[in-house]
């Protein structure tokens, strides 16, 4: 099989942000169709904005929605932004929140934007995604493998939109497989609509079609056909009954 196809390069807006200018890429759907759409802003991984995420974002488009996907490594190298990003997550706070809400904006105020909007994360970008979805800003959030878990987590979540949840149940970042099930008590707590599925056999990045699959496995990363065509057909559906209502 092959992973993370180069893709031609796609339409890009400069943003502005409280901490200076960053780049998101936009995608449309490939066929004609009725405007506006449902917004989606996709966050990436640790491994930043590169053709794997584009690929994510071109599926996500290509049912229906408008896609903007930052690049929340715009304004300095990726292992600086790496660090800072640690230390945000744990805070709740920060640049990189600044940024996503940037986008989000962004995203919204453009013609082809419907007005409901969710927000898909990956890696760090789930963790992200997760934080965000308790600002009362997004329709609903798809966190792929936001592991580990921010702290104070459900105190982040008071006021959560609808969230449809996937973790793999090797993930090395969730190592005793709680990450999944402490969500799902969380949000049944809140009673917040949810549903929250933990692949008992894939590991982190099961989403994600990385180059050195054998290897990844080995370390329990790695892409699972099964899980992820399940995960997407999860979100797929919880997306339409959220943001196209």
């Amino acid at each position: 099989m092959a992973f993370a196809p180069k893709l031609a390069s796609v339409p890009t807006i400069a943003v502005r942000a409280p901490a200076g200018t960053l780049t998101v890429e936009i995608f449309e759907p490939a066929a004609a169709g009725a405007r506006p759409l449902p917004g989606v802003v996709l966050l990436h991984d640790l491994l930043g904005l590169g053709d794997e995420i584009r690929r994510v974002a071109r599926l996500i488009a290509d049912r229906g929605y408008l896609v903007a996907a930052p690049d929340l490594y715009s304004r300095r190298s990726r292992v600086r932004c790496v660090v800072r990003q640690v230390g945000e997550v744990m805070r709740a706070r920060g640049e990189t929140f600044d940024d996503i809400d940037a986008t989000r904006r962004a995203l919204a105020d453009l013609p082809g934007c419907g007005g409901s909007i969710g927000v898909v994360g990956f890696c760090q970008g789930g963790r992200f995604a997760l934080l965000v979805a308790g600002t009362g800003d997004y329709d609903a959030a798809a966190p792929f493998y936001g592991t580990p878990l921010p702290p104070k987590i459900e105190q982040r979540l008071t006021g959560v939109c609808p969230v449809v949840a996937s973790f793999g149940g090797k993930d090395p970042w969730n190592p005793r497989g709680t990450a999944g099930p402490q969500v799902r008590d969380i949000l049944e707590r809140l009673d917040v609509e949810h549903d929250v599925a933990v692949y008992p056999e894939a590991g982190h990045a099961f989403a994600n079609r990385y180059p050195a699959q054998p290897v990844l496995r080995v370390a329990r990363f790695g892409y699972d056909d099964a899980a992820a065509a399940d995960a997407w057909d999860r979100v797929f559906a919880f997306f339409a009954a959220h943001l196209r209502r």
